[in-house]
């Protein structure tokens, strides 16, 4: 039996036919005693290759049980008699006995020569995945260091002019390690490209040598040709993209505190620019006003009179607690509004449920409804019974409510610093901006409380 019978035979499979006999092929019960071929070698293997395939791997007779075998799983019976009378012939003419030695030699080497053609095949094509992972890793620090560029450009600008001759010296050692990868990723690659031309070579003679199965010295070349060239092994090799972020610690490492604070303050307003456009038209309700408490004729201002009105004693006002509601009401969405306490020594702003307590002795607590923020002896900030460390004394407090996620945040305007947020809160029915301006003393604390307009173009979006 020789490999040329055994490819006649798959030459009268159709695709389909010869497509299930390679599956058969890597099944592992795909004969009894038999090990399957790996799918990796069967892949791309046309029908010359797969014969070889069989015979390396099984020898001759074990490949001719193989295909009879599945010749019949795949109801080609016609075939599987046709092959089993070729070999009957063969082993009943004495004639064919004395190529028996030949043809097997000539068969293992022709395996042997077409088991090396795969594997080179197989080893380009992992070269050429690792050249594009290469490039693919190449393009990623190129991108990368644009992006920590363009970072440090934003960053710079709003810094004095003097951080530009840091800036150059920022980018330049960007651009030197971004030109290093590229180097290497460019010499990996030149590498694994002479490894393919010198595998290409060797694959063409070996292909030209299995065409030419009479040539004499046919065992002596093949044997020479058998080994495959030196190569390196890439399985770990790759270029990984610097890391710019150290680039830029050390370029400006003097200015790294500054940096930070910057760029904290820029996020900072940011996020309070967001909440601004929830901004509402806030106007003091006098119905709700203490009757020590002095309102201007715009609903805008409070302050804590000497003199005493005499309004009615309604269920709205407050008596004897120094305060007043706004005017709106709020049920759902979000709203904003922003107060001056500049030169007080004594506040509270914040929101409140409608139906709190308004005659009394009132505890603003947030289980009463009250969700506030107070200054108390001219440098104490509080919320309830939070104490609020403060960098520096506040001049504008912004209040934002988001009814929907039951949150409170107040902010120093000034600053966009987040002072204090309540969250959780028990939100029912309506809820009021709430001010209280204080008891003035001997003059002290005699300045109003302001509610401001906003102005949306004050921070750097």
């Amino acid at each position: 039996m020789t490999a040329p019978d055994f490819w006649h035979t798959l030459e009268n499979l159709s695709e389909k036919q010869f497509k299930d006999f390679k599956w058969f092929l890597k099944q592992e019960d795909v004969a009894e005693g038999f090990s399957a071929i790996p799918e990796a070698r069967l892949e791309k293997a046309d029908r010359q290759d797969t014969v070889d395939l069989m015979v390396q791997q099984h020898g001759c007779p074990g490949a001719l049980q193989i295909t009879l075998s599945i010749l019949e799983k795949i109801s080609r019976n016609d075939l599987k008699q046709c092959l089993f009378k070729t070999v009957s012939s063969r082993r009943k003419d004495p004639k064919n006995h004395n190529h028996g030695p030949l043809n097997c030699d000539y068969g293992r080497m022709k395996s042997k020569l077409g088991a090396t053609k795969t594997e080179i095949k197989l080893m380009i094509e992992k070269r050429q995945k690792k050249i594009s992972e290469i490039n693919r890793a190449e393009e990623i620090s190129s991108k990368s260091a644009d992006t920590h560029i363009v970072f440090s450009e934003q960053v710079f600008t709003v810094l004095q002019r003097s951080f530009k001759r840091l800036l150059a010296n920022l980018i330049e050692a960007i651009e030197e390690k971004r030109q290093t990868a590229k180097t290497q990723a460019e010499g990996l690659v030149r590498e694994l490209q002479l490894e393919i031309s010198e595998l290409t070579t060797r694959g063409a003679e070996v292909e030209q040598l299995s065409r030419d199965v009479e040539r004499p010295d046919f065992l002596q070349s093949c044997s020479a040709l058998n080994a495959l060239p030196p190569t390196k092994d890439w399985t770990g090799v790759g270029v990984s993209p610097p890391s710019y972020g150290g680039s830029v610690a050390t370029t400006v490492k003097q200015l790294e505190e500054t940096l930070r604070e910057e760029k904290e303050a820029l996020v900072s307003k940011a996020k309070l620019e967001r909440v601004r456009q929830f901004a509402k038209a806030v106007t003091l309700d006098p119905d709700t006003a203490n009757d020590n408490l002095v309102l201007s004729k715009d609903g805008k201002e409070v302050y804590c009179g000497d003199a005493t009105r005499n309004p009615p004693d309604t269920p709205e006002r407050f008596n004897p607690g120094r305060n007043v509601l706004g005017k709106q009401s709020f049920s759902s969405g979000r709203f904003y509004y922003e107060v001056r306490v500049k030169g007080k020594t004594s506040w509270d702003v914040g929101v409140v449920k409608e139906a709190i307590h308004r005659k009394g002795a009132i505890s603003a607590s947030p289980e009463n409804g009250f969700w506030t923020i107070c200054l108390r002896k001219g440098d104490k900030h509080k919320a309830h019974n939070v104490h609020l460390s403060l960098k520096h004394r506040l001049e504008k407090v912004a209040v934002f409510v988001d009814y929907e996620k039951a949150s409170v945040a107040f902010y120093d305007v000034d600053s966009a610093e987040l002072i204090h947020s309540y969250a959780d809160c028990s939100f029912t029915g309506k809820l009021l901006p709430f001010f209280s301006p204080g008891l003035h003393y001997d003059g002290q604390n005699i300045a109003p409380l302001v509610i401001s307009p906003v102005n949306h173009n004050e921070y750097i979006p």
